[in-house]
């Protein structure tokens, strides 16, 4: 019978750090079944002695955490050996190397990288801007952009938008049916922003907007799932790319995080000449 380990991740900010460190570090081990049990802002002794009460409870109890403060990380890792409960500390050794290393003390401050510094309400404006300018919305403004996304229908340009959004750019993204229905003012200047091209295979981008017909209970667009009528798309679609001289990104097995990725350095290249 498979053990089924219960994964406590306790931080004391928001916990996005531990998941996905958790993320990466259950991908090196296949076949193995598990429960998380998240627990976000925990910062007193109280908060750790109730969840380690609940881990002992269980079998095969394992605690992840990541919490800054020395004192309360010390109070968990003994009390949690005490009960013998496997405890790790993700970024304590790490703190004091860098500490080490920069020849300063850390701040020992929870959520200390959701300080609201300038970074972060560019990143705020970059979302808001992003938003505004989904699917074609106020194509006047392009020229505000940082990076300008083209594609055909269902090829990922929302939610890369999203994704590079967080990452502090303002993003503009263009469903391209045609060469007909670009901007005038990206025809004009076609380098007047950083503007990438997404494509995908025309047998994948079948099924995902069938997928997505079906979600909508519309069963009358038979042209918008069409192979033919798809391929079509996507040769015109590589054609106007190549005319303009955008690069462009086969989206087909990539993840949102591996395309934006691949626009940021697009982006960089863009930005240094």
């Amino acid at each position: 019978m498979t053990n089924i380990y219960q994964i406590y991740l306790i931080s004391d900010s928001t916990g996005e750090t531990l998941d996905r460190i958790f993320l990466a570090l259950k991908a090196q081990f296949k076949n193995i079944e598990y429960k998380v049990h998240p627990y976000s802002f925990t910062r007193t002794e109280n908060q750790t002695l109730k969840i380690l009460e609940d881990a002992k409870k269980k079998n095969n109890s394992i605690i992840l955490y990541t919490i800054v403060d020395n004192n309360l990380a010390k109070f968990l890792a003994n009390h949690s050996e005490d009960k013998g409960i496997p405890c790790f500390g993700i970024l304590g050794n790490l703190i004091l190397s860098f500490s080490k290393l920069l020849n300063q003390k850390a701040s020992h401050e929870p959520s200390g990288q959701h300080v609201m510094n300038e970074e972060y309400y560019e990143r705020i404006e970059a979302l808001q801007f992003t938003m505004n300018h989904d699917d074609g919305n106020l194509v006047n403004e392009i020229d505000k952009s940082d990076i300008i996304l083209l594609g055909v229908s269902r090829t990922s340009k929302t939610p890369t938008s999203i994704y590079l959004a967080n990452k502090g750019f303002k993003t503009s993204n263009i469903p391209l049916v045609n060469e007909k229905s670009l901007p005038q003012i990206l025809k004009n200047n076609p380098k007047i922003r950083c503007v990438v091209g997404l494509n995908t295979e025309a047998e994948r981008l079948v099924d995902i907007r069938k997928n997505r017909m079906s979600s909508l209970k519309d069963t009358n667009n038979k042209k918008y799932t069409n192979i033919k009528e798809i391929q079509k798309e996507i040769d015109d679609a590589k054609k106007t790319f190549k005319k303009y001289g955008w690069p462009s990104i086969d989206v087909t097995r990539k993840s949102v995080e591996e395309t934006a990725a691949s626009i940021i350095k697009i982006y960089e290249i863009y930005s240094q000449k």
